[in-house]
């Protein structure tokens, strides 16, 4: 998350881009991305020297196309030749194979920095903001949505990272997972996947992570984030996940991570034809849930963050999608968190479901969570707070057993109750409220206590009637 200092650099940087001819949002976070993804290559060229591990990304021949050199260069004439000419169509094909996903992405990029000043100026810029260990490009990418005029209503708002680091402690990932997000932006979850495995093994995993996505800025900034983050050819691939061209796929996956688009509406027309039998709907939050059921294996699991409408909508659709989770699928919990998650972007209500697909049922008791607080503010500002819940959530979740015991915060329902409250899944249908007894005094004494307050209203009246005259 961008705040302080952090936010006054890229805002500057955003104004030297537009006030020399960048002015389209996304267009600048490109060029960023590209810059920021080269600035990031040397400082890994750097841990593999100072380790003595793996290839180097930089041929002796490449050298000069290095941050740490052309950064320092006096002539911008200079610098934008290797970074135009050079670093650019570098990084246009790096990977392991030529005709990669990671590639196919790059192939239409266009590098729009022309100007040698103005190049000068921004590597300078990007040169001051830290980019070690970060999530590439995607707290700018979170930003700069802020400015744009779709953010928040065509479901392009990244998930908070600590958020997203939460789901996937949720969900363990296990080394032989084949994990995907169907709706994977910047490639939030998949990074956080990848990092959380990579402190358990160093095997192999170019075929383990999988997205889509339709956006063709976001295909190559989720490239990139995955290539940085060891995965040298990402599985990341252009689609429109609920269109019918895209049917063939299915029981593909065995861990699924997402936060699809909400309040989103699609033409009925383009829908896959088996999503449509599943659930009538051209609903965007409800078609997903149908979808990553399709793309599961049976025993896969995932875990989904949708808007609360899910929970508790009325329509045939909603009941359908809930009825389908609870009785042909393993519906094994559902956590409620606080509205202000994704703000400023959105104040919409949201929970993760997380379900186990098994074609045949097998829910028995469904965990349920009230998560109040997530550590940060929940206003627009999202300023650390200490109420945080999520530690909380997560030992609770690794702690619950079958014996059903619960808490004010987490509890078991059982899914006979949920059937008969037509699978409504509202937390605050099952949760019990605490009521505190309140001890009101005796009534005549209330009634001495009315007598005098009116006592004194009277004499504050007469003494305002003698100033009058």
């Amino acid at each position: 998350m961008i705040t302080g200092k952090m936010k006054s650099k890229v805002d500057r940087l955003l104004t030297t881009l537009w006030n020399n001819g960048i002015s389209n949002p996304l267009c600048a976070i490109e060029q960023i991305s590209y810059l920021l993804f080269i600035k990031r290559l040397d400082d890994l060229e750097l841990e593999k020297k100072k380790k003595s591990i793996g290839k180097p990304i930089f041929s002796p021949e490449q050298q000069h196309c290095r941050w740490c050199f052309f950064k320092n260069l006096a002539d911008s004439e200079e610098m934008l030749q290797i970074v135009r000419d050079e670093a650019f169509p570098l990084i246009k094909n790096l990977g392991t194979n030529v005709r990669g996903a990671y590639t196919r992405h790059m192939k239409d990029a266009v590098f729009l920095i022309s100007n040698p000043a103005l190049l000068a100026n921004v590597v300078q810029q990007i040169d001051d903001i830290p980019s070690e260990d970060r999530d590439i490009s995607g707290d700018l990418y979170e930003y700069m949505l802020s400015k744009l005029n779709s953010a928040g209503t065509n479901g392009q708002f990244r998930t908070p990272r600590h958020i997203i680091k939460m789901i996937v402690e949720l969900m363990l990932p296990g080394v032989k997972d084949i994990i995907c997000d169907p709706a994977c932006g910047t490639g939030g979850f998949l990074v956080a996947a990848a990092e959380y495995l990579g402190n358990l093994t160093s095997l192999s995993r170019k075929q383990q992570f999988h997205g889509f996505d339709f956006d063709s800025t976001m295909l190559r900034i989720s490239s990139m984030n995955l290539m940085l983050h060891g995965i040298e050819n990402p599985q990341i691939e252009a689609r429109n996940s609920l269109s019918q061209d895209y049917e063939e796929i299915s029981d593909a996956f065995t861990l699924i991570l997402a936060n699809p688009p909400f309040k989103g509406s699609v033409e009925k027309s383009t829908i896959a034809s088996d999503l449509i039998e599943v659930i009538n709907t051209a609903k965007t939050e409800l078609l997903f849930i149908a979808l990553i059921v399709r793309l599961l294996k049976i025993g896969g699991r995932a875990a989904v963050i949708v808007p609360d409408g899910i929970l508790f909508g009325v329509s045939k659709a909603h009941q359908t999608i809930r009825k389908l989770l609870v009785e042909q699928n393993k519906l094994d919990a559902v956590i409620s968190m606080p509205s202000g998650v994704f703000k400023p972007y959105a104040g919409v209500s949201t929970a993760v479901l997380i379900f186990t697909k098994t074609g045949v049922g097998e829910t028995d008791y469904v965990w349920f969570y009230d998560m109040q607080a997530d550590g940060f503010s929940l206003d627009d500002k999202r300023q650390p707070v200490e109420d945080n819940d999520i530690p909380d959530l997560l030992r609770q979740w690794k702690q619950r057993n079958s014996q059903k015991i619960g808490t004010n915060k987490a509890f078991f329902v059982a899914k006979e109750e949920i059937k008969k409250n037509g699978y409504d899944l509202s937390i605050n249908l099952y949760k019990e409220i605490e009521y505190e007894k309140v001890e009101y005094e005796p009534p005549k004494v209330i009634l001495q206590k009315l007598r005098k307050l009116e006592n004194e209203i009277q004499e504050d009246l007469n003494d305002l009637e003698e100033l009058l005259g």
